[in-house]
């Protein structure tokens, strides 16, 4: 035992919340710090997931980026507050609201990058598409149970929108300085996120030499080798990233790039600020009235 540390608790198989009806118990003790909540650490670090999903909701809000990623954020908080519920209780219904809100919130953006210069038309349908596979999706999961299933749609899904956008920075921001800073975006984005992975499956693969070592180390120091609670500080990290890196890119593909400029928040959070709000509604206000004009031109053509 370390200094001023004190001994975990035995592991308790019925808790506050009842006896785990979750399919999944991770490596974390149950109730070994306090009786009422199941994975302390494991609950505690989603603070992290859901801090940084509140402050893509104020950044998008307050500088006039699109609703998607207003959605997108809210979707990841939802993320963020159902991992909390999971791990404090370990029930299914909660281990759901954990696990399906990753699918839905995350097809927004694969939407957003796949619809991108196509007419409303092939971006309604690539969007319903999307939304049905995933309804298809959660009710195979409904049934067969088996977490694979939704770790590897996540995945694909996440691997499909980096290297769509990946494909479309390189064609259509040709600023050398601003690819670079997107670049390290990127890089540090999936970069943390991947760590993350790494430690979650260190977590599950090594469990039982890993609880005996924080057993031996005591309460607070033990926390250290959490790997599942690191999983959701870096993974929270790399969404935000991954997200700011998807609204600068979309300012470039929408040709609003003039009216935006990437700052950074506590000198290392990136954030995607507005610097000529006025401008922006014209520009955007111009745009909408020209569509308007070709949609109008085009049935008269029809007629």
């Amino acid at each position: 035992m370390l200094p001023f540390a004190w001994p975990y608790a035995e592991e308790q198989e019925i808790g506050y919340w009842g006896k785990p009806s979750s399919t999944i118990d991770w490596c974390e003790l149950n109730y070994a710090v306090t009786p009422y909540i199941a994975e302390a650490v494991n609950t505690v670090t989603n603070a992290a997931f859901i801090a940084l999903a509140l402050l893509a909701v104020y950044q998008a809000q307050s500088n006039h980026l699109e609703k998607r990623f207003i959605v997108t954020a809210f979707g990841f908080l939802l993320v963020g507050i159902g991992s909390w519920c999971f791990h404090m209780t370990l029930r299914y219904e909660y281990q759901l609201l954990d696990e399906l809100p990753m699918l839905y919130a995350t097809i927004v953006p694969f939407w957003s990058i796949y619809s991108s210069f196509k007419t409303k038309k092939q971006s309604l349908m690539i969007g319903m598409g999307i939304f049905l596979a995933t309804n298809l999706l959660t009710i195979i999961y409904l049934w067969i149970k088996n977490p694979t299933l939704h770790q590897t749609a996540y995945a694909v899904l996440n691997f499909c929108i980096i290297y769509e956008s990946i494909i479309l920075s390189w064609k259509y921001i040709r600023d050398a300085k601003i690819r670079k800073k997107m670049d390290r975006i990127a890089i540090f984005g999936v970069g943390i996120f991947l760590f993350g992975y790494l430690l979650w499956n260190l977590d599950i693969h090594f469990c039982d030499e890993v609880r005996s070592i924080r057993q031996g180390w005591g309460i607070p120091y033990g926390f250290v080798l959490e790997g599942h609670g690191w999983w959701h500080i870096f993974t929270g990290t790399g969404v935000y990233f991954s997200l700011i890196y998807e609204e600068y890119l979309r300012c470039f593909l929408t040709g609003t790039d003039q009216f935006f400029t990437l700052t950074y928040c506590l000198g290392f959070l990136p954030v995607v600020t507005c610097i000529d709000p006025k401008g922006l509604e014209r520009y955007r206000e111009v745009k909408k009235l020209r569509e308007m004009d070709d949609e109008a031109t085009k049935k008269i053509k029809k007629q």
